[in-house]
């Protein structure tokens, strides 16, 4: 059965996946959601046993309907080849009891590269089934993973140019040095003096600034987007949730049937919400666990209903989870609306105009699938701590938040389902937070010398990611304040008016 994208501002124009995969962001300023949520058709059991590449082709198949088997099994096989150091692409690691997907063994090492390494050839493929001309450029804010994961997917790709902005004194230093060493005469990297959410915001600006874009026109040129606001970037991650409950399965650690829980680190919500997807289409999962750090937006909207982005943002050692916009929430929203486009964008006004919203009790009622709690910086250091003392096993900050929530989780419900929990990032991506918890005696080491004793004492290899960084000379200088993004775009591009 086909399905078809709608914005979640406006439910009446439909397009196909293609289309809203080159496109990124509506018109509106809505994301592109399906206008249903596919079921799976096939069972678990028939999975079990399945690769990695052969279940994303059974649950992308069901959301891309307009790619053939041959274009979509060709994305699926270029993107999930040998830049993963692992054949099995994302392991399943048992410590304490629960189970944590690695999803950071590709070329960045962090979960970005699993939907990240696909979407460069959903783009090309899609750009050329509806016949665009133009060069794609892809416009991105990161706080700290999607930009470096994106550039490595689209660094050299033929008919695209890729602007990342980050944060300038907001990403871990290694995060930083591996977007502004990226090779690439297509490449363009850019640190603002401001946020992640001041980055997003500016990004959607320039994404729905029409002068622009008749600008770009004229010279052969249309954004695309590979934040998570693409629906490119959300259906790739709904195959981890399949894969772990096939391989968990497949190993016996479970029986057919049973249900589990995930536990996701969240900021941005789409790595979550895939879960929530993956759920609805048949996965039997029983609870979603929202980990979030101190900025703990997501925490307090679970617990009284109200998204309140007026706070202070504090700056973590989680960093991709530094945000106070959670974009992705948007699609749940709209769900949770009944997919009702007017009262969903509606409450995107408040949120623009007041920094807040507040669903009603029926759209609270539909939120029984999620459990949301925060981890503080004292937490999040004491688990990695934990973790290593007690099984050697190193958590990276991010995957460390959400290990601690689900503690947290298990203390306030005694509920003892089988967990699988997102491991979102390598350790090696934020050294000096993991080595300093583990003890404090390492932060008189330099950068590389604490990805020497890390690896040293986690008994790893050190990933090929990391080793090319170390002597790597610095490619991209740009920085500018947060006002000054679209004529640091318009210079780049080479438009000129």
């Amino acid at each position: 059965m086909e399905v078809l994208y709608s914005s979640t501002r406006n439910g009446e124009r439909k397009v196909t996946a293609s289309r809203a995969i080159l496109q990124g962001l509506s018109e509106d300023g809505g994301l592109f959601v399906p206008d249903h949520i596919p079921a799976l058709d096939c069972t678990m059991k028939e999975l079990a046993g399945k690769t990695y590449q052969e279940i994303a082709y059974q649950v992308m198949k069901l959301y891309l309907t307009d790619f053939t088997e041959e274009e979509l099994k060709n994305c699926i096989n270029r993107a999930y080849d040998s830049k993963f150091d692992t054949e099995v692409i994302a392991p399943i690691v048992e410590a304490e009891g629960t189970y944590y997907l690695e999803l950071f063994h590709g070329a960045t090492i962090a979960f970005k590269d699993m939907a990240l390494s696909i979407l460069p050839h959903l783009m090309i493929t899609s750009a050329k089934k509806n016949h665009v001309k133009n060069d794609i450029v892809i416009l991105t804010a990161t706080s700290g993973d999607t930009g470096k994961a994106a550039l490595a997917g689209f660094a050299g790709v033929e008919g695209t140019k890729i602007i990342v902005f980050y944060p300038k004194n907001g990403v871990s230093p290694i995060q930083e040095k591996q977007m502004v060493t990226q090779k690439g005469d297509n490449t363009f990297v850019v640190g603002i003096h401001g946020n992640f959410d001041d980055a997003q915001t500016g990004v959607k600006m320039l994404f729905n600034d029409r002068e622009l874009a008749e600008e770009m026109a004229a010279t052969g040129l249309q954004f695309s987007s590979a934040n998570s606001i693409n629906i490119g970037r959300l259906v790739p991650q709904i195959v981890y949730y399949v894969y772990s409950y096939a391989k968990l399965l497949e190993e016996e650690k479970i029986t057919d049937g049973e249900k589990i829980n995930v536990v996701v680190p969240t900021g941005n919500f789409g790595n979550i919400l895939a879960a929530y997807y993956a759920k609805n289409m048949g996965v039997p999962i029983e609870k979603l666990i929202c980990a979030s750090n101190e900025n703990k937006v997501l925490f307090d909207f679970f617990e009284t209903g109200k998204y309140d982005r007026n706070r202070e943002f504090i700056l973590t050692s989680s960093p991709s989870m530094d945000i106070l916009i959670s974009s992705n929430l948007e699609r749940l929203i709209y769900r949770i609306a009944g997919d009702d486009a007017g009262k969903n964008a509606e409450l995107m006004a408040a949120l623009t105009r007041n920094g807040s919203y507040e669903i009603t009790e029926e759209m609270k009622a539909k939120l029984g699938d999620f459990y949301g709690n925060y981890a503080s910086e004292k937490e999040t250091s004491e688990r990695i701590k934990d973790m290593y003392e007690d099984t050697g096993y190193i958590l990276d900050t991010h995957t460390a938040v959400a290990s601690a929530v689900y503690k947290k989780y298990v203390a306030d419900t005694g509920d003892k389902t089988k967990t699988v929990i997102a491991s979102t990032a390598s350790p090696f991506k934020f050294t000096r937070s993991v080595m300093n918890a583990i003890d404090p005696k390492y932060d008189q080491m330099s950068d590389f010398e604490l990805v020497d004793e890390l690896s040293k004492i986690g008994n790893v290899e050190i990933p090929n990611a990391i080793e090319e960084i170390r002597t790597a000379p610095i490619l991209h200088d740009n920085v500018c304040d947060k006002t000054e993004m679209k004529a640091v775009v318009k210079r780049f591009l080479g438009i000129y008016t």
